[in-house]
């Protein structure tokens, strides 16, 4: 007899932005001539870098050709993009990180959801209040994240609630955890940590034999000084932490999926019998075992966003969506609205007039002003009472939905 993984069936049976969908879906079928403006998922609108383009008519002009035809890659990634990706996000910012603790992947968060397979099922997790879903849901499917209440509060994880009460930066957890997951600049809440205030995290890894699963998807839109754009620049964090980045909102790869992982050969974990294991010879092992290498066309319009006008061309798709937060931001604030984020990510974290529930202004906001968001309950309890604002859309809905809540 055959039997499921249980542990599928603990979870939620709708996906946030499936049920987001399904929504407006309904919402559109019954109002086709609704103009519907979408600030909700975290989809880009404007296309990719010219130089990424002309890279993937070059690239696949030369698989017609035999002699310059590529077959299967390399797993971990082509050595040309690697040694991009450590040239210009790491060496450039003074950080020495090895081309062999580079992995090339189809996307950030199929690296968050996969990471878990190299973990045991026992280890305590740690996640912030709210929280990218991924991280709960893939851990409830290993069995590492225990049993859901009925709010779908797990019994084995740690919830870091992130909150104005305490700025949005997480405590320590006042049990023993082994995995943490932070993501800055922060999704959903638009937050960032100063390097103070990371150090902090990376100082109780240490002193706890504890990871640190750090998701830095969104490091291109930060702004200020004093905010890391890699744990690795928090002395050391590369014993400690691994890094997931992604060119989806960077340059517009969200439907071509390109990513990478940092593994620094100096991160450990303990085997049952108490032996320490190199985690990079565990994620090489499941990488080159699940993944057959993201393609070669794709990687070279990922290495080329690090040409002098790829660099430039990724410039002005980042500095479009930071105004477009900036006009969200601004547009809430005079509407009267109490607002986070958005400075140095493109989200915007916009608390719900008059204590209306998060799908309930959902709702409204999609009923009333054809406007879409996504809800904060769903991620996670500190997310009630709040919606998220997506700076991906085009410069003139942006414009129209900020008209539209002020009337």
């Amino acid at each position: 007899m055959a039997q499921i993984n249980d542990n599928f069936i603990k979870i939620p049976a709708t996906y946030l932005f499936s049920e987001i969908a399904k929504r407006v879906a309904q919402h559109k079928e019954a109002y086709p001539e609704a103009k519907i403006i979408r600030m909700g998922i975290g989809d880009v609108s404007l296309p990719l870098p010219d130089a990424s383009v002309d890279a993937m008519i070059k690239a696949a002009e030369e698989q017609r050709h035999a002699e310059t035809f590529r077959g299967y890659g390399p797993e971990q990634g082509y050595e040309f993009l690697r040694n991009a990706i450590i040239e210009n996000d790491y060496k450039a910012r003074g950080l020495n990180i090895a081309a062999d603790e580079i992995f090339v992947s189809d996307g950030a968060k199929s690296d968050t959801g996969n990471i878990g397979d190299i973990f045991s099922v026992n280890n305590r997790v740690a996640v912030t209040d709210p929280v990218y879903p991924v991280y709960v849901d893939t851990n409830a499917m290993a069995g590492r994240a225990g049993e859901p209440n009925e709010q779908n509060v797990w019994s084995n994880l740690v919830y870091l609630p992130c909150n104005a009460e305490n700025n949005f930066v997480p405590e320590l957890p006042k049990e023993k955890v082994d995995l943490i997951y932070l993501c800055y600049p922060n999704n959903p809440t638009g937050t960032t940590l100063t390097k103070d205030e990371l150090r902090i995290w990376v100082d109780y890894a240490k002193e706890n034999n504890s990871i640190i699963l750090f998701d830095a998807a969104y490091e291109a839109f930060i702004t200020e000084e004093n905010v890391p754009h890699s744990i690795y620049e928090i002395e050391g964090a590369d014993e400690v932490a691994l890094e997931f980045r992604s060119f989806s909102k960077t340059a517009g790869f969200t439907g071509t999926r390109c990513a990478y992982t940092v593994v620094p050969k100096k991160v450990t974990a303990f085997s049952e019998n108490g032996d320490k294991i190199q985690l990079n010879r565990l994620w090489n092992r499941r990488h080159s075992t699940k993944f057959n290498g993201t393609s070669y066309v794709v990687q070279r319009a990922a290495e080329a966003i690090y040409s002098p006008e790829g660099k430039k061309q990724v410039k002005a798709l980042i500095d479009f969506y930071t105004e477009n937060a900036r006009i969200i931001r601004e547009g809430l604030e005079k509407a009267g609205y109490t607002v986070f984020g958005g400075k140095n990510s493109p989200y915007i974290w916009a608390k719900s007039p008059d204590g209306m529930g998060s799908w309930e202004y959902f709702d409204y906001l999609l009923k009333e002003k054809n406007i879409v968001t996504t809800p904060g309950a769903g991620f996670g309890r500190s997310g009630e009472g709040f919606v998220r604002f997506s700076a991906f859309g085009s410069r003139e809905a942006t414009i129209e939905a900020m008209e539209r809540l002020r009337k």
